[in-house]
This record gives structure tokens, C-alpha cells and sequence, in this order.
């Protein structure tokens, strides 16, 4: 590290514990949780219903539920311990330094899916205007020229502003909300959505059972917030208020929308397969909101479908935007607390970013777009990020039982008596949902299993021969600015 990388960047002496300024409150936190959460749905509804078919309200409900039990155990942690890391932050302070670890290389798994998934299915979108980026490689170039270009951008120090987050997500909810309004009058069949769901066959058990596990790509980005929370004033009151706000929007609008989404293109017995399909999942694959649109009558349809498809990619670009700067400054936390070697966190010489970080994990981000197949890249987040989750939710409860008297400004509710404790239930069910489903990706889905548990291993490897090189025990927490 150099004298300037050590000094924070200018030089002119030890950088503070907290040299952020705190100007987010809960509309600019729920932005950013929004912008990260919310942009999911214009990629998860096609990809869930590609398994789930007519019963993809029900898988993306049920994956809602426990969705909301992971963002109280957030809520509760990020409260308690108001700085960046997430489910690593609570890891440390739970557990040990390579607990820590091991759910921030998860983690690092999620934002490198992020950055690909949100960068190839953009052009879909923009698939309106040049229908050749609806197919295949055409999608995939316009897809790491996007990484590309912000790869460019985040080196030279090119950062999203929290007015344009505010922009962005008060237009999306607006869109969004204005699509389940008109698709409600104009579209939404309940008797059809109720006849098409026959489980079993139309999905089978292992196509349910699959989608589950699929269906948590739709929930990408909680950690975004926690990931802001030395930046957000007051955090154990605007933190948790903000996560609690992002929940119920975005729950109502899958709700909305997949409903809608199912009624406007409805599961078909196709007799050329012999299979079950809707068009949601292929005609739309890559651009369901943009599927919804076609559907509307021909005046609406005029009028919307220009605006989602440049709403669309926009904020699909933000979000892959968003990925490379999580990966970025977790992998520069990650060498202040010696869990990289020093080169992942160097800094630019000129534009003082960590560059390297950068170059690294959008490198990843391209090798997973150029198969083109969004499947494949679901499949390895949800291995990530039910890793991350479950590790955020057994934080939460070794806290509760390792400092039970520590004043909590936000707690999990439904709370349970153990042994003198009060465990949350909600992190209790959470922590067992999110590793059975763990479980189903990486027995049942190929990719997820082979490219996640490598990512692990090599982590692993690298965590454990650095540590041994500079002389530090595997679970010693210790912070470069302190060491030198």
C-alpha cells in the first residue's frame, strides 16, 4: 500500500474511522434500495416464469415473505452496526474475521451477477429501437460494451449521484405503479390466473421446486442499503424505515405485475414440444416489462412502450453501475482488514479508485455474459446471495445470544424465548429458508454448483495462503489503518 493509499487518498495525514459524509435520509436510502431491488423485476419475471409458469405469483410471493424476514435481519444488523459490509459486518462482529470473510466473498459473487445480468438484459429493452439487440450475439456485445464503458467511467472516478437514484426510482415506481393501475383494468383475469396453475404438471414439482430458487434473483440489491449506512444520517432510524419501505413496494408490485404478466400471456400446452409454456418466458424472456406493455391496447401500448424501453435500460445501466461500485469498495473494506492481498485494493495513481478491483470484476462480469443465457447467470446469483443471506440471519441471532443487553435501535419482531434470550423468529425461519434453498441450487442447478462453489474454493485458498504469508491467524480481525 502506498503512503497516499494509507493516509485515505490525500496525503495529508490518517484518514477518520468515519470520513463520510452523512447526508442520505430515508428517501434517498429507499432510492438506492429501490434502484437495486426494483430494477430486478425487469429481468426476474421472465426468467422465474420460464420454471414457475402459471404459478409464478405464487413462487414469487413466497420467496417475498422470506425476503422480508432477510431485510429485518438487515434492518436489525445495519441499526446495531451502522457501517458498510452488510452480512460481513455482522459476520465480524457475531463471529470472526473469517466467518467475515467468507460473506463478503459471497457477496462478491452477487455483484458480479448483478453487474452482467443488469448489463445484457438492458438490451432487450433497447431491443425497441434496434430490434438486433434482441438477439443473440447482438445482445451480448451491446452487453460488455455497457461494462465496458463504466468500467472506463468508475476508473476515472465517474460515481451515480443520490439525485439522480431519487430521479430514477421516483419515475420507476411511477411507471411501474401506472402498468399494475392499467393492467388491473385492462388485462388482469383472475379465474385465468387460478385455472392455469397446475402443479404437478404445469410447472412439475421439480420445475417448482427449481423456480424457487430462481425466483431469489428477483430480489437482488438489499444489501445496497446497509452498504450506505455510514452515509445515512441518523442510520438506526432511517436504515431500517428505508429497508421496511423498500419491502413493501417492491412486494406490491411483483404482486401486481406478475398477476397482470400471467393473465395478459397465459400457460399454453404447446402440442410441437409436448410442453407447457408462456410467452412470458420466451417471446419476453429478456424484456417481461416490456411483454406487459405489447399486451395493452394498441393507444397505450403507443404511448409506453418507447418510454419502458428507455426507462428500462436506464435503469438497468444504473444498476450495473451500481454492482461494479459495491464490488469495488467491498473488495477496498476487504484489504483494510488484510482478507485480499494488497493489489485488489490498489489504488490509481491519478484518479484514486481501486482500479484493479474494477478491471477484475467486470473481466468476471463479461466471461458471464458472453454465453448469452440469463438462466446460467441466475443460477450463480442465487447460489451467492442465499450463502450471504443465511450468514446475515445466524449473525443476527449469535448476537442476540452474544450481547443480549446491548441496546438495539431496531428489532426483529416475533421474538421467541431460548435458554434467557429473545431470538427472532423471523431470522430464525429466514436462515432456515434461505440454506434449504441453498441447498436445491447447488444439487439441482449445474452452473450455479460449478462456477459458485469454484468462486468459494478459490477464495478460500487465496484468504487462507495470504493470511499465512503476512503472519495472521485465520480469524484475527485486524485493520490495515491500525496495523501501519
Amino acid at each position: 500500500m502506498t503512503e497516499k493509499q494509507n493516509r485515505g487518498g490525500n496525503g495529508r495525514g490518517p484518514a477518520p474511522r468515519h470520513e463520510l459524509a452523512r447526508v442520505l435520509g430515508v428517501p434517498g436510502l429507499f432510492a438506492i434500495g429501490y434502484g437495486n431491488v426494483g430494477s430486478s423485476i425487469y429481468y426476474a419475471l421472465g426468467v422465474t416464469s420460464l420454471y414457475a409458469l402459471g404459478a409464478t405469483p405464487i413462487i414469487l410471493m413466497l420467496g417475498g415473505l422470506f425476503f422480508a424476514f432477510t431485510a429485518m435481519s438487515y434492518a436489525e444488523g445495519t441499526a446495531l452496526i451502522p457501517e458498510a459490509g452488510g452480512s460481513s459486518s455482522f459476520a465480524r462482529r457475531a463471529f470472526n474475521e473469517f466467518l467475515s470473510f467468507f460473506a463478503a466473498w459471497a457477496l462478491l459473487l452477487d455483484f458480479i451477477v448483478t453487474i452482467a445480468i443488469s448489463a445484457f438484459t438492458a438490451s432487450g429493452y433497447l431491443g425497441y429501437f434496434l430490434p438486433v439487440l434482441r438477439t443473440y450475439p447482438a445482445n451480448t456485445a451491446f452487453g460488455i460494451g455497457v461494462v465496458l464503458f463504466l468500467l472506463i467511467l468508475n476508473i476515472r472516478g465517474v460515481k451515480e449521484t443520490s439525485a439522480l437514484n431519487v430521479s430514477l426510482a421516483v419515475l420507476d415506481i411511477a411507471t411501474q405503479a401506472a402498468l399494475v393501475v392499467l393492467g388491473a383494468v385492462l388485462l388482469f383475469n383472475l379465474p385465468l390466473l387460478v385455472h392455469q396453475v397446475r402443479l404437478g404438471t404445469a410447472p412439475t414439482w421439480h420445475e417448482f421446486f427449481y423456480s424457487i430458487s430462481i425466483a431469489m434473483v428477483a430480489y437482488t440489491g438489499i444489501e445496497s442499503v446497509s452498504n450506505m449506512a455510514e452515509e445515512a444520517k441518523r442510520p438506526e432510524k432511517t436504515v431500517p424505515r428505508a429497508i421496511a419501505l423498500t419491502v413493501v413496494v417492491v412486494l406490491f408490485m411483483y404482486a401486481g405485475l406478475s398477476g397482470i404478466a400471467l393473465s395478459a400471456m397465459p400457460v399454453r400446452f404447446d402440442p410441437a414440444t409436448g410442453k407447457y409454456a408462456t410467452e412470458l418466458a420466451t417471446t419476453w424472456l429478456n424484456d417481461p416489462i416490456a411483454g406487459i406493455v405489447h399486451q395493452l391496447p394498441p393507444l397505450e401500448a403507443h404511448i409506453l412502450a418507447p418510454w419502458i424501453a428507455i426507462l428500462g435500460t436506464s435503469i438497468l445501466v444504473i444498476a450495473t453501475n451500481a454492482g461494479i461500485l459495491g464490488a469495488s469498495r467491498l473488495t477496498f473494506s476487504m484489504g483494510l482488514h488484510y482478507q485480499v492481498p494488497p493489489v485488489m485494493s490498489r489504488v490509481h495513481p491519478r484518479f484514486h479508485t481501486p482500479y484493479v478491483a474494477i478491471i477484475f470484476f467486470c473481466a468476471l462480469a463479461i466471461a458471464l455474459i458472453i454465453p448469452g443465457s440469463i438462466e446460467q447467470m441466475a443460477d450463480v446469483y442465487a447460489y451467492g446471495a442465499l450463502m450471504s443471506f443465511t450468514i446475515a440471519h445466524i449473525s443476527i441471532i449469535a448476537l442476540r445470544i452474544k450481547e443480549p443487553h446491548v441496546p438495539r435501535p431496531f428489532k426483529s419482531p416475533l421474538n421467541i424465548p431460548f435458554r434467557g434470550y429473545r431470538i427472532p423468529l423471523t431470522a430464525v425461519l429466514g436462515g432456515i429458508w434461505t440454506f434449504f434453498v441453498w441447498t436445491i441450487v447447488a444439487f439441482t442447478h449445474p452452473i450455479g454448483r460449478v462456477v459458485g462453489t469454484s468462486w468459494v474454493i478459490g477464495g478460500l485458498a487465496t484468504y487462507i495462503i495470504y493470511r499465512r504469508v503476512i503472519g495472521l491467524p485465520l480469524n484475527k480481525t485486524t485493520e490495515r489503518r491500525e496495523a501501519e
